[in-house]
């Protein structure tokens, strides 16, 4: 086979060969399944838009979980219609996540927020520490604001501090325990502990502003990275001990009053096997939750965000979407709930400059190594092509 004939045939092979073709030439990517939603009797309150999520991040756990829409098993029942924005449901012990609706887009998480609170600092507080409270703990809490009920210059030990914070959903008590974790930084410290910990974790959408929950700018979070807070707060003897409590008595002190209330989670005695959880409520983020519940040996999570009062609310919802998943085989997955480490390991690479928009990220991930083999061939033809020629001159420059 002459020199011009091979380079013909090693051009064909670029030019036709599945996957040495531009990244613009892959197919667009599917269109998400709409999550079944049922409407509220009233419309919900309009929230600014959140900032979209990058592509990146968007397929951490596996591409099922890069839509907007609803991620469920082949051949699953069909999912609960619910009022909630986004919802997931995952194995907390193996992690597999069994479906969910726009499990990464960003949320307004309400006092969910508590739960990364917990996360950050309960590693770092002794239970048994007595801490005072200051009027500064207290100074931006709206008079309607849920609060355990502290007093300036009480003295709480921390333990009833995450008591008041998990039953009562304390936005007073959130505040103490940051600024005693938030150590010499006070609260800020806390909040920046926050951040740390949702980084730690892999919880990407994840951004807290307030340790309460209470709504501030740029706070958001996603029922997936719930999820992972989920994982790590019910890994600890202590909160699953603090969240499954169902009313507290904190005695009174010199110049404390004693304080009695109980759990706000009524799942705890209308759902069988729930192990605890969390509610929230603003006006911006509607209702939020995330709660466990155990039924033959497993231990499911749900998270739900953006769910309405009516007509079933976000523990008739939580409910509905638990019955799903448990109805659910074990095997049953649409991804999994990963860790920092695994996602560096696992990240898909983003569009380069030049992608077609709306390619897939699985395109894109193996478009740059096949353009380099596209060229590597190409460069080899040429080189087949110039050979004779360089032979041919080599033979004119060695005449006399």
């Amino acid at each position: 086979m002459t020199a011009n004939r091979i380079a013909a045939v090693l051009l064909s092979a670029v030019l036709t060969t599945p996957g040495l073709l531009p990244a613009s030439r892959a197919s667009a990517a599917p269109a998400d399944r709409p999550c079944p939603t049922v409407a509220p009797p009233a419309p919900a309150p309009a929230v600014p838009a959140a900032p979209p999520v990058d592509a990146a991040d968007r397929a951490v756990g596996g591409e099922s979980l890069a839509t907007a829409g609803l991620a469920a098993p082949a051949g699953a029942p069909a999912a609960p219609a619910v009022t909630a924005t986004s919802w997931l449901v995952a194995d907390l012990d193996s992690g597999a996540v069994l479906g969910g609706c726009g499990p990464h887009e960003r949320r307004t998480p309400a006092s969910v927020q508590k739960m990364l609170l917990a996360a950050a600092l309960m590693p770092r507080l002794d239970p048994a520490q007595v801490v005072e409270v200051t009027r500064a703990d207290l100074r931006d809490l709206d008079p309607a604001s849920s609060v355990m009920g502290v007093v300036p210059g009480g003295h709480y030990t921390v333990e009833s501090l995450w008591l008041g914070l998990l039953l009562r959903s304390g936005n007073d008590a959130a505040n103490v325990l940051a600024r005693v974790g938030g150590g010499a930084a006070g609260r800020p410290g806390g909040v920046q502990a926050m951040n740390d910990e949702a980084h730690r974790l892999g919880a990407n959408q994840t951004h807290a502003v307030t340790p309460s929950g209470l709504d501030g700018p740029g706070q958001y979070t996603s029922a997936y990275d719930l999820a992972l807070i989920a994982r790590a707060t019910y890994a600890r003897a202590d909160f699953r001990r603090y969240v499954a409590t169902r009313a507290a008595q904190i005695p009174a002190g010199a110049g404390t009053p004693g304080l009695s209330f109980a759990h706000d989670n009524t799942l705890l005695d209308h759902y069988p096997g729930t192990l605890g959880g969390k509610t929230g409520f603003t006006d911006l983020a509607r209702q939020t939750y995330v709660g466990v519940a155990e039924r033959d040996g497993r231990r499911l999570v749900v998270t739900l965000l953006g769910a309405e009062t009516a007509p079933l609310g976000s523990l008739g919802e939580a409910a509905a979407l638990l019955d799903w998943g448990f109805a659910l085989s074990p095997g049953a997955s649409v991804g999994q709930l990963v860790g920092p480490d695994q996602q560096k390991r696992d990240r898909p690479v983003v569009a380069l400059k030049g992608d077609a928009p709306g390619q897939p990220a699985a395109a894109r991930s193996f478009s740059t190594p096949l353009i380099v083999a596209a060229g590597g061939a190409a460069a080899l033809a040429v080189l087949f092509l110039a050979a004779p020629w360089r032979r041919r001159a080599a033979r004119r420059a060695a005449r006399p």
